[in-house]
């Protein structure tokens, strides 16, 4: 059955160690990427989706494609059908397997197709294949991209990412204004009956006519329901796929977002995330209603004239009054909302913080101090949410006082027509009904209005979320380096933070060797955890270049860099959950064999066997439930679980005692032997882990040799920098 011709190389190996998992999707992306002369690792292909079971669905296949530079796009497909000129192609097989499909030889009944654990060609016969193809394919193409030469027009740029998923539903929004047509058509109905009945039903006695006016309204009555009922349940469904699709791109892009685009409060930040419903409730509510039923107000009022006559002028007034004045309120209103908005933010942003620091709060007796904070942002906040009120208040009040007053006046009209007989009684109850459905809708404009603002707000505040610059830039070529040697160089290298204006490096130069062990030493705010920052692509260099293994760091994908790095931060941070769901947060596919090989080098086994849940005792928010030195244990097995090829460590053993850091040190010795090591410490016991070091001062290199010179230089006084 086989031919093959394999040609095989470390792909699958790349794809096993990058996921834990053989994933058959992946496999199929990446030999399609390699075609297609849009190579990518898996780590790119992949970090950041929502992966299930560590492994792409087709749906997240076309996501994963179109980062690799594809557009893909599933479809049902008869092998018969699949044409030539589409191929490669992937075919969806039964038990969640997936094949690349180079082409198909009708004449001799076979098809070619690669081999997803050695990447050779097979050749099997159409019969055979079928009985494996699950009747789905997934067509992938190169995107065409225009270059800079060429000058963008409207029609060549992206499309928003807002208004492009809300056209996606404009065929149930089609229906919804089909259905709104004809329920206000059939709003008609009621009217015109009781005109009717008034005019010849009741004078002539005319009981049979009466049943079959009723029979005729109850049957419209019923499809009127029926109508209202499918409309609701359409912008429902037209919501929920609205608010998947765009709460999915717009928390992607939060995750996505540089650190240097990061909120100055993230109590203000999740506020302004928590605006997305403000922006959705708008889309499915009734205020969609209410803007599909303005434009059947001239439909009303074309009736009323054609019944009534001259009694369409009182609407006519009316309507110009409650608008002008809902205008009048739009500036005092908008301002209002604006303000509660912000108000909102702010109050939100202190408690967040507040929480997230009860304990130094109560450490340092400034609970008095946090609710004054706190009684203020309230205040602030139920004044201008008063004043929001009360301005939509005033013009639901004055536009139910013109309704009410234009119902009289048609009274006073119709009845002045009835004496002079230019009217009947019957058309003059039609005229006041069908006069109060005109202005109903004009009613809800101060709610609609109040909304509107509300959601103008919230969206404006989502512009600036998803246009927060990306680590991972649309359409920038990246190099793939799913292995790193761990060469590092700084070449002139300036960076300041954001909002900054000190510099928190200056000119810094120096090259580190693939498996050298390097210390970083220098004060407080000289610039030591900046640099490893730098090394982790987490921030860029506004001058010079940082460069790894002679490649700038801007040129590889952060997914690809940070998979071959191992970070212990200077500030150690756990998720809620169990230890072991923290030492595998990032690599969930780990085997529990790695699992127990980084505990017993971090020191983690020591204090979770004597706790009766073991690896599963749980560590609060942020670790609350850990000492320091425990937290920073499981932070180092985090570090080692991948056996990366480069060590960034920030003081990796501040919170531990000394039998603790002797442990730590022995198994780093072991364990770094040739990985590159960049060790920040202030702690002289520990830089026997490198053999040379590095002196900061001021976010200047001042000092860069082997350890013994530099440091008899700072015994000496011949630095003038902390001595460690």
């Amino acid at each position: 059955m086989l031919d093959s011709t394999c040609r095989v190389d470390d792909e699958t190996s790349l794809l096993e160690a990058a996921t834990g998992v053989f994933d058959p999707l992946l496999a199929c992306l990446l030999q399609l990427a390699k075609i297609e002369h849009r190579p990518c690792s898996p780590a790119s292909a992949t970090a950041g989706l929502p992966l299930v079971h560590e492994r792409l669905t087709p749906e997240l296949f076309v996501r994963a494609a179109d980062r690799t530079g594809l557009k893909a796009k599933i479809l049902r497909r008869e092998l018969s059908a699949i044409s030539p000129l589409v191929c490669p192609a992937v075919l969806l097989l039964h038990d969640d397997n997936a094949v690349v499909l180079v082409k198909i030889e009708a004449e001799a009944g076979q098809a070619l197709l690669l081999d997803n654990e050695t990447g050779g060609e097979q050749r099997i016969t159409l019969d055979e294949l079928q009985h494996y193809y699950s009747g789905y394919c997934i067509f992938a193409k190169p995107a065409y991209r225009f270059d800079l030469r060429t000058q963008p027009v409207k029609s060549q740029r992206n499309r928003h990412w807002f208004w492009s998923v809300m056209v996606r539903s404009w065929r149930i929004y089609r229906d919804v204004l089909l259905a709104s047509l004809l329920i206000n058509i059939f709003a008609m109905a009621n009217p015109l009956f009781v005109m009717n009945v008034y005019d010849r039903v009741v004078p002539n006695s005319a009981i049979e006519t009466l049943w079959v006016l009723a029979i005729g309204v109850t049957i419209v009555y019923g499809f009127d329901l029926l109508l209202k009922t499918l409309r609701a349940y359409f912008l429902e469904v037209a919501g929920k796929k609205s608010d998947v699709l765009l709460s999915s791109y717009i928390f992607e892009r939060v995750l996505g977002a540089r650190l240097s685009e990061r909120a100055e409060s993230v109590g203000a930040f999740a506020s302004q995330l928590r605006e997305f419903e403000t922006v959705r409730n708008f889309i499915t509510s009734s205020t969609v209603t209410t803007f599909v039923d303005l434009p059947f107000v001239v439909l009303f009022l074309v009736v009323v004239a054609y019944i009534g006559g001259p009694i369409v002028v009182a609407p006519l007034v009316a309507i110009p009054l409650i608008v002008g004045f809902a205008l009048y309120l739009q500036r005092p209103l908008r301002y209002a909302v604006e303000q509660t908005y912000q108000a909102g933010a702010q109050k939100n942003g202190a408690l967040v913080e507040t929480l997230s620091n009860i304990e130094t709060v109560k450490i340092l007796g400034a609970e008095g101090r946090i609710q004054a904070v706190w009684e203020a942002s309230v205040g602030h906040l139920a004044r201008w949410g008063q004043r929001t009120r009360l301005l939509s208040s005033s013009a639901s009040t004055v536009s139910a006082t013109i309704i009410q007053i234009t119902s009289v006046a048609v009274v006073i009209i119709g009845v002045y027509l009835i004496a002079e007989r230019e009217l009947t009684m019957g058309a003059l109850i039609a005229s006041v009904m069908l006069t109060s459905r005109a202005l109903s809708p004009m009613g809800q404009v101060a709610s609609l209005l109040v909304n509107y603002h509300q959601t103008v707000t919230a969206y404006q505040g989502l512009e600036q979320v998803v246009a927060k610059e990306q680590e991972r830039e649309e359409g920038k070529p990246l190099v793939q380096r799913p292995r790193l040697d761990g060469g590092i160089r700084f070449d002139k290298v300036c960076f300041s933070y954001p909002n900054e204006e000190t510099r928190a490096l200056s000119e810094v130069s120096f090259d580190i060797r693939p498996g050298e062990r390097v210390g970083i030493i220098g004060r407080i705010g000289s610039g030591k955890s900046t640099v490893q920052k730098l090394m982790l692509g987490l921030y860029h260099a506004q001058q010079g270049t940082v460069l790894v293994d002679s490649i700038n760091i801007k040129q590889i994908d952060s997914a690809d860099l940070r998979r071959n790095i191992g970070c212990v931060p200077q500030d150690t941070v756990l998720f809620y959950g169990s230890v072991k769901d923290n030492i595998v947060y990032g690599s969930p596919h780990v085997e529990d064999k790695d699992i127990l090989r980084a505990a017993d080098l971090a020191g983690v086994t020591e204090f979770v066997n004597n706790h009766p849940s073991g690896f599963g005792r749980p560590v609060g928010e942020r670790g609350r439930a850990l000492s320091g030195g425990q937290r920073q244990s499981v932070a180092v097995a985090r570090a080692l679980l991948n056996d990366p090829s480069i060590y960034l460590l920030d003081e990796p053993s501040t919170g531990m005692d000394s039998s603790s850091e002797v442990h730590l040190k022995e198994k780093l010795t072991e364990v770094t032997k040739g990985k590159t090591l960049v060790l920040v410490t202030h702690k002289t016991a520990l830089l026997s882990l490198v053999d040379r070091v590095l002196v900061f001062d001021g976010g200047r290199l001042i000092a860069d040799g082997p350890k013994e010179p530099v440091l008899d230089a700072l015994r000496k006084g011949q630095l003038r920098v902390a001595q460690p």
